[in-house]
């Protein structure tokens, strides 16, 4: 049956807007006007989803709201109730609306006669391509309840890596925010302040005090141009990184810089151990899911060493061979891998070979972090005291005149 997304206008001005369930507009309305409601606009789900993409803002699933659909969806079908009945049990528990528009929506399509992955193909921002890839393989072998446990886990784990990393780098962030906004409001405010009494006095400042000074005036006067260079420099860069030779480059210097390259490369490889192994695990084909564990990588040089090997899988080669032919991929996966392909537990293998990923990046992050924060401190307190030196030294002069 369609789903209609409305809003409406109840018996006392108020507005309203949800969902609604009918063969077609006409009964749409019917059933609004019985439920007191005057229709205001009334829009099929296609035409929600053209408008979505038009939009600048969208309103969307949360890596939460994604996995609660996708672990209720699992839950149920496990439990041997049809997909239909199952989408229209997650949205009636939906808290949020758009949980629930989604869900009527997905219902809609397989009641249409679509599967569930042709499906979320509609909504490609809520349901990215490993998604998608991993419904239909397990519509195809028929193990549709099993496959969407195992990615809802997949989607939690790595979901809880992703805010681990940035809580880990929360502190060192607001760290460096504060000590800007220390410096800039002494070399603004209380610089220029204190250092007029002794430029009033003709009294020949100290080299450190006439740097500060010169400082001082540039932030106050030509401030606003250094932070207008700043942003126009970020959306350049941003924009350059968008070409892919440039951004080819980029990545490579990353992965080879001392200290974030581990990082990098850590993140990069855990997500595509833990793609590649439940791709595998759900029966997609080994290029298939090469491909697709490729797209779910932020790095472009990794990217392109999957894609080679992809190149190197089809024309027969062995998997870890192909992968570690540009030797940016960790031993320990190569080797995991080459395990999996000796004794055909490939999945098993990339599981374990993810799981070691992720808990060497949480060390990193914890001893980069460790080792970033007194850094942190001591460059700030190193900025402070050179504005702190730079006031009292003419103030240490007049006293020795004085003595």
């Amino acid at each position: 049956m369609p789903v209609f997304r409305f809003e409406a206008m109840d018996q006392s001005g108020q507005s309203e807007s949800g969902v609604i369930e009918a063969e077609s507009q006409r009964q749409a309305r019917a059933l609004l006007r019985a439920r007191g409601l005057v229709p205001l606009s009334l829009l099929t789900a296609k035409e929600v989803q053209s408008r979505r993409e038009l939009s600048w803002i969208g309103r969307g699933l949360s890596g939460s709201d994604r996995v609660t659909v996708v672990r209720q969806l699992s839950s149920l079908l496990n439990a041997g109730i049809p997909l239909d009945e199952a989408l229209a049990a997650v949205a009636s528990e939906a808290e949020r609306s758009v949980v629930r528009e989604r869900a009527l929506e997905l219902r809609s399509e397989v009641l249409g006669g679509s599967s569930l992955a042709a499906a979320m193909e509609m909504h490609p921002k809520d349901f990215p391509p490993i998604y998608q890839a991993l419904v239909a393989a397990g519509e195809k072998s028929g193990r549709l309840g099993w496959v969407l446990e195992r990615l809802a886990d997949y989607a939690q784990t790595r979901d809880a890596l992703q805010q681990k990393v940035l809580m880990a780098l929360a502190y060192p962030a607001i760290v460096m925010v504060v000590a800007f906004g220390i410096v800039i409001f002494l070399m603004t405010t209380v610089v220029p302040q204190v250092v007029s009494v002794f430029v009033s006095t003709h009294q020949a400042l100290p080299l450190l005090t006439r740097v500060m000074i010169f400082l001082s005036d540039l932030v106050r006067n030509w401030g606003w141009l250094g932070a207008l260079g700043l942003a126009a420099l970020g959306y350049f860069s941003r924009r350059a990184l968008k070409i892919p030779a440039i951004r080819l480059r980029w990545d490579e210097r990353l992965l080879s810089s001392p200290g974030l390259g581990k990082l990098v490369r850590g993140y990069n490889t855990e997500r595509f151990a833990s793609t590649l192994s439940i791709l595998v695990g759900g029966g997609v084909p080994i290029l298939t899911a090469l491909q697709g564990a490729a797209d779910t990588l932020a790095n472009m040089a990794l990217r392109r060493d999957v894609e080679l090997a992809i190149v190197r899988v089809r024309e027969g080669s062995g998997l870890a061979k192909a992968l570690g032919r540009e030797h940016r991929f960790p031993p320990i996966l190569l080797q995991l891998i080459q395990s999996g392909e000796t004794t055909g537990k490939l999945p098993e293998m990339l599981e374990r070979a993810a799981q070691g990923e992720a808990s060497a990046l949480e060390r990193r992050i914890l001893l980069f972090t460790t080792l970033l924060e007194p850094v942190l401190i001591l460059l700030m307190g190193a900025m402070v005291g050179t504005i702190v030196m730079a006031v009292l030294l003419p103030i240490l002069e007049i006293n020795q005149m004085v003595h």
